[in-house]
């Protein structure tokens, strides 16, 4: 048995489509009515990290499972971790961060990950760790700039990253969820190539068929944009990010992807052909930021 959080967001949606059909799956979901039909061998149970009882539900005779956890300095890892040991679940498959191995990154957002990568190393149970760099989904957030007025605002619009497809790490996790070899591992999953945000700019108004321009946001507005989406602390750590990219700290690429799944990484261009349409119908609410 195989359990599934974060089965509707970015990678666990993912997951879940990829896991061999047949194979016993159980998801953990806030909402199970947004959980993606799967097939009949697939279980859904209504749950929240704080509800000790979901999580008792979900994890009985769970032999592996995926953490997925997004509540910034929240005990999400730790309320899971101690369910799974209680359940005698035998092995977690953890989603954490590549910044986590940078140096010189000690923002909020790095040092939860890195607290929960320990939580989970000293837990006593056989664990893997998946340390993707950006989402290119991540981009989607520029869509309604992009139907509305052709721009792209951004911070260091010159700066690379080797952001990675989610679908790759799905597959990653699909990997270390139902093969062998993978307990203790630290998994890097990267791109095939450092992009920057100017360069995916052009590359969608190219597959578009219009041209794009990019706005470069000075560090001060780039502040103020973040700190009207996010709490302080966060938008801080969103800002440490970008000047640790703007020096160079996210440009390594890694053939994990490769090495894992036999496929080559998806490079940013690919990510984009297959979901142009999210920039091309951008509900009438959405505004121009």
């Amino acid at each position: 048995m195989i359990l599934v959080t974060g089965a509707t967001g970015t990678i666990g949606r993912e997951v879940l489509r990829m896991l061999p059909a047949g194979l016993a799956v159980r998801v953990l979901a806030r909402e199970p009515s947004r959980v993606a039909p799967r097939d009949r061998a697939t279980e859904v149970v209504a749950g929240d990290y704080a509800d000790t009882g979901s999580l008792e539900r979900a994890l009985a005779g769970v032999d592996r499972a995926l953490v997925v956890t997004c509540r910034v300095g929240g005990d999400d890892d730790a309320r899971f971790v101690r369910a799974a040991r209680a359940a005698g679940v035998g092995h977690l498959v953890k989603v954490s961060a590549a910044a986590v191995a940078d140096r010189g990154a000690d923002d909020l957002v790095t040092r939860w990950q890195r607290a929960n990568e320990d939580l989970l190393r000293d837990s006593g149970l056989r664990w893997t760790l998946l340390r993707p760099r950006s989402f290119m989904s991540n981009t989607l957030s520029w869509a309604a700039s992009i139907a509305a007025e052709r721009v792209v605002r951004g911070l260091y619009g010159t700066s690379v990253n080797a952001c990675v497809d989610p679908r790759d790490v799905a597959a990653a996790a699909v990997c270390a969820l139902t093969g062998d070899g993978h307990e203790g591992r630290v998994h890097t999953l990267t791109g095939p190539e450092p992009i920057s945000a100017a360069e995916q700019t052009a590359q969608l108004g190219r597959l578009l068929g219009r041209p794009l321009r990019f706005e470069e946001l000075s560090p001060r507005r780039a502040r103020a944009v973040l700190r009207r989406r996010h709490p302080e602390a966060v938008a801080e750590a969103l800002l440490a990010s970008a000047e640790r990219q703007h020096a160079g700290a996210k440009a390594g690429v890694e053939d994990t992807v490769l090495r894992l799944t036999g496929r080559a990484a998806r490079p940013y261009r690919t990510w984009a052909e297959d979901h142009l349409e999210a920039f091309t119908a951008v509900p009438s609410s959405a505004g121009g930021r």
